[in-house]
């Protein structure tokens, strides 16, 4: 899968993709990562990109001319790939959007940008927009790199093993259960000794009832409904379980 980014800083997408996973993704062939510069598309001896906003206020926008040259050049370049704005005012990136971008055997294009913002007719030229939440930040490189990276740890064969990407939070809509690692014992604590017996069935059964207890206590907004109806007749009765262990814990 190809990623293109559009931005006035390829350096810092380079450095992004330069490391660990992504790092080894790019060497083996799994993705390809590169960026177009809208500075390549202007035509005065400063490259100017951006200018003052019509009708006067703080900082500085960023002009359709040059970024719009960008993305029809980045459109010519992978042909059928969806551009992506990343924008405080799009819809907020969640597992399910990285899922389908992953499964859509098409590339992608993600439009970064800087400053107080893009052009608003800029937009006209982009198939959609993408935020990461309700804060702002100063570039949309952070943003779109964390889109890189989780729909390239969705394709095949770029985490060591494929369920690693089902197993964790949000793949379900529950956190991850708790991780622990040698030592046994770190002061005076303790791995939970059900990790240590072997039994493949009653560690799944663990597992599944602290994530339920973690969602439950920090994302319980996460959780719809009838999310108990969601399950099977074994998982509704871990659910439970689960549900009866954490009064339990609140009555102590």
């Amino acid at each position: 899968m190809h990623f293109l980014f559009i931005t006035l800083f390829p350096e810092q997408i380079e450095q992004g993709v330069g490391h660990s996973i992504l790092q080894r993704a790019v060497k083996k062939g799994l993705i390809t990562v590169s960026c177009i510069d809208p500075r390549s598309f202007t035509h005065d001896n400063h490259r100017t990109v951006d200018d003052t906003p019509c009708g006067g206020g703080a900082g500085m926008v960023l002009k359709p001319e040059p970024f719009v040259a960008a993305i029809r050049a980045a459109r010519e370049k992978l042909p059928g790939a969806p551009v992506l704005a990343l924008s405080p005012a799009g819809p907020v990136f969640k597992q399910q959007k990285a899922k389908e971008l992953a499964q859509s055997g098409r590339d992608l294009i993600l439009l970064c940008g800087h400053y107080e913002g893009f052009d608003e007719r800029i937009y006209a030229y982009t198939d959609g927009r993408l935020s990461l939440g309700d804060f702002v930040v100063t570039g949309g490189e952070l943003p779109a790199l964390i889109v890189l990276d989780a729909v390239a740890r969705l394709l095949p064969g770029v985490l060591g093993r494929a369920e690693s990407a089902e197993e964790e939070s949000f793949s379900l809509p529950l956190l991850e259960y708790p991780q622990y690692t040698r030592p046994v014992t770190f002061e005076g604590r303790e791995v939970p000794e059900v990790l240590l017996g072997g039994n493949h069935a009653l560690i799944k059964g663990w597992r599944f009832k602290e994530a339920v207890k973690n969602t439950l206590r920090y994302r319980p907004d996460l959780l719809p409904e009838n999310f108990a109806e969601t399950l099977k007749k074994s998982e509704r009765k871990l659910f439970a379980q689960a549900l009866e262990e954490m009064a339990e814990e609140k009555s102590e």
